[in-house]
């Protein structure tokens, strides 16, 4: 009975485990290292959670038309430790973002660095593609 229970136990905790390692996407199944972009816009939405901050903004393309993009970044304890904080960055701040595109085409990426067009301060934003919460300078 106990070996049952056991069994039944440690069952659950690894389908949990593989469905939470599934959730979690893989860099290179979504952006494409090879489609590297340079925007620059205003922040319209700040999502500050788990697993991934994400942040949107609106940038004027080339025709002269709004589009919307869609920014990942790393998970907020990893950010916080390289010194970001909820309001590093707020709603109307226009940002200079470099980063991947997404393999699918939409207006979303993986944001690199992001630079504070107001101050200049540039801050690390990595999430993956083999680079770390250090590259980019801490916020203050």
């Amino acid at each position: 009975m106990l070996r049952a229970t056991l069994r039944l136990i440690v069952g659950g905790l690894g389908s949990t485990l593989i469905v939470s390692a599934q959730a979690h996407h893989s860099f290179r199944a979504q952006y494409d290292s090879e489609k590297p972009i340079e925007v620059t816009g205003y922040v319209t939405k700040i999502d500050w959670m788990n697993p991934h901050v994400y942040f949107y903004i609106d940038v004027v393309n080339a025709e002269g038309k709004t589009e919307s993009w869609a920014f990942e970044m790393g998970p907020p304890h990893m950010l916080e430790q390289r010194g970001w904080k909820r309001n590093s960055m707020a709603i109307g701040d226009e940002l200079e973002v470099s980063g991947t595109r997404a393999r699918d085409g939409s207006l979303t990426a993986n944001a690199r660095t992001v630079k504070l067009k107001a101050t200049g301060q540039i801050l690390g934003a990595a999430s993956s593609e083999g680079q770390t919460i250090t590259q980019g300078a801490p916020a203050r």
